[in-house]
């Protein structure tokens, strides 16, 4: 539990955005949904964008349309939080 992200999620100051695959059986969607519901508990900013369908692998081997909306999810975020 001490390498656990949740045990640390007063300490993030950085917008968060969390990426996640519902069939991800090496990283549990559960502990996916905890980290997000703490943070906005917390009031920190934080995004959350899942992938039905999809498993540890959606960079790589991921449906070409789950794979697109990731990328531009991302580029999104970062041209939204990076600007100045």
């Amino acid at each position: 539990m001490a390498k656990s992200p949740i045990m640390y999620v007063k300490n993030v100051k950085t917008p968060l955005l969390i990426i996640h695959s519902l069939e991800d059986y090496r990283c549990w969607f559960e502990q996916a949904i905890q980290l997000y519901t703490a943070l906005k508990y917390l009031g920190k900013e934080v995004r959350m964008v899942v992938f039905p369908g999809e498993n540890h692998d959606l960079s790589r081997s991921g449906k070409p349309s789950h794979r697109i909306v990731r990328l531009r999810t991302i580029v999104d975020w970062f041209n939204e939080k990076l600007k100045t």
